[in-house]
């Protein structure tokens, strides 16, 4: 948990955290290279530079690290895994459910796991999808529109083969869809992530909701038009709130956007984990302010309630999770080889 200065323990639930292997090994092109490495070139960018990762280390996350990282230096109460396998870049998958489900194992509660889709795999997906979730009890799952899966690069959620999967989520109990719609990442292709297509399914499917990772950007308008008149769609802030140190105007223009457009209860921090930790975002979010020129255009102020309910409790209402319950957990027990490496740091 965050506590203000005032003593008001603040719930944090991270909506956008991964673990994932990057490293050369993994690597079955150079498309693992340069995808992870655009990855990197984000980190330096957007991290402090007395909180950067050397690139080794940045290419591979372990649970412990992670532990570690969100919930013991990151002031998280918990986070929500959202994995993507990129099998066409990576031997191994990338960012893999079972790979997530290591930290599950670690912090089981404290942490949410969300199973991935494919659309394109067609029967076999379906299968995969019912397996997953009898293992892992699912309360979400992860698309991933500009994914290459074989001689596909990308698709619409508008696509007819799109309807059956959100159909099996529905049955299976799975109403949390989770898009990512943001900037692309070489070798994936822009136009595969217009955020556009969000508006059909979340018509279609008003049982469902829809968290549009990332909010489109830097397509913020579109989003804030589909958001605005679909109200199970929300806003997942992964990478947003990273422009918080990096370029802050810029932040303060996307947040008075979403704001105005989607209003304070649709909205879900995210760190992005590993791209960054979420320890000095949060920090950094707590800090900002919205003047009563900017408070007046953005439609509401961006108060303590506001951010109480970006940080955590939006995410905690949505995956029916205990905000008393997971702000009173005890601190997390590292291993003993994790434990003993962050002392000597």
């Amino acid at each position: 948990m965050f506590v203000t200065p005032d003593g008001e323990r603040i719930l944090i639930v991270d909506g956008h955290t991964h673990l994932w292997d990057g490293r050369p090994e993994n690597w079955r092109n150079d498309y693992g290279r340069t995808f992870i490495d655009t990855f990197w070139g984000g980190h330096v960018v957007f991290t402090p530079a007395d909180k950067r990762w050397t690139q080794e280390q940045f290419r591979y996350y372990g649970a412990e690290k992670a532990a570690r990282d969100l919930f013991v230096d990151g002031y998280c109460d918990a986070a929500i895994m959202l994995p993507v396998d990129l099998r066409d870049f990576y031997k191994d998958g990338f960012n893999t459910t079972d790979q997530c489900s290591e930290l599950k194992a670690l912090c089981p509660d404290r942490v949410v796991l969300n199973g991935r889709i494919d659309p394109r795999e067609g029967a076999r997906g379906l299968a995969r999808l019912e397996q997953d979730h009898d293992r892992f009890g699912f309360k979400g799952v992860k698309l991933y529109t500009g994914e290459w899966n074989g001689i596909s690069r990308g698709y619409r959620l508008s696509d007819d083969f799109v309807k059956p999967y959100l159909e099996k989520c529905r049955e299976l109990g799975i109403h949390i869809i989770h898009v990512h719609k943001g900037p692309t990442t070489h070798p994936l292709d822009y136009d595969a992530f217009d955020v556009r297509d969000v508006d059909n399914v979340a018509t279609s499917f008003p049982d469902l909701t829809f968290v549009v990772d990332h909010c489109g950007m830097p397509r913020i308008d579109d989003f804030c038009a589909v958001a605005g008149q679909e109200p199970n769609v929300y806003g997942g802030l992964a990478l947003v709130t990273s422009f918080i140190r990096a370029r802050p105007r810029h932040f303060k223009t996307m947040l008075i956007e979403l704001l105005w457009g989607v209003g304070p209860d649709r909205l879900i921090f995210g760190s992005d984990y590993a791209i960054t930790s979420p320890d000095w975002i949060i920090e950094a979010f707590m800090a900002f302010e919205l003047d009563e020129e900017d408070t007046t255009e953005a439609g509401h102020a961006l108060d303590l309630d506001a951010k109480r309910k970006i940080l955590g409790l939006n995410a905690a209402k949505l995956y029916g999770l205990d905000a008393d319950a997971l702000l009173n957990l005890p601190p997390v027990d590292l291993p003993a080889a994790e434990a003993s490496r962050h002392a000597a740091e």
